[in-house]
């Protein structure tokens, strides 16, 4: 058994196995090498030429395996490589939720009374528009420009660092001290 003839018999086919495991094409050529290299190796210890295929394939299994369990620890995160901490995240909410309350009876009466009871008692969409005798998709449609109008009273009062999950991670008050919360 030649290396050469089994790896040009076998090699395609391990590639689009490889193919599809990984999604990373450069991962899968690296992988298609040490794979290779494996082969190579331990061509040896093989004796009979009808369990090549299987013991090929085997190896590559293993190798697919490693791969995604050396990755697994280089990408684990400690809390000390984050940029920001939880405890951080809780602080600004628990700041900016003061606010609320106050920014919302800043609204017109239509706004500030939806608001109040779907955001601050916890109504539902659903039994707000029921008990009000609302077409549930005209509510949406009234909670959203609402929530709009707030959104732009905290903007008119800081400035947000969100981070790509639409998470905020900080504020801070613009210009000029804005009181009114």
């Amino acid at each position: 058994m030649k290396l050469e003839v089994i790896w040009s018999e076998y090699q395609s086919s391990l590639k689009a196995f490889l193919h599809s495991k990984v999604s990373n094409p450069e991962d899968v050529e690296d992988l298609l090498q040490e794979i290779l290299i494996k082969t190579h190796k331990n061509l040896k210890t093989i004796s009979d030429a009808k369990k090549v295929k299987s013991w090929i394939f085997q190896i590559a299994n293993n190798t697919i395996i490693d791969f995604y369990r050396q990755n697994n620890r280089r990408t684990e995160l400690l809390a000390d490589d984050l940029w920001f901490d939880e405890e951080n995240e809780e602080q600004v909410m628990k700041e900016l939720s003061r606010c609320l309350l106050p920014f919302i009876k800043q609204l017109s009466g239509e706004d500030a009374e939806l608001l109040s009871a779907i955001e601050i008692e916890g109504i539902s969409q659903k039994e707000y528009a029921e008990k009000h005798g609302l077409k549930y998709s005209t509510l949406k449609s009234r909670v959203k420009k609402s929530r709009e109008k707030l959104h732009g009273l905290f903007t008119d009062c800081c400035d947000f660092s969100i981070d790509v999950q639409g998470n905020l991670i900080e504020y801070q008050s613009k210009s000029g001290e804005c009181n009114r919360c």
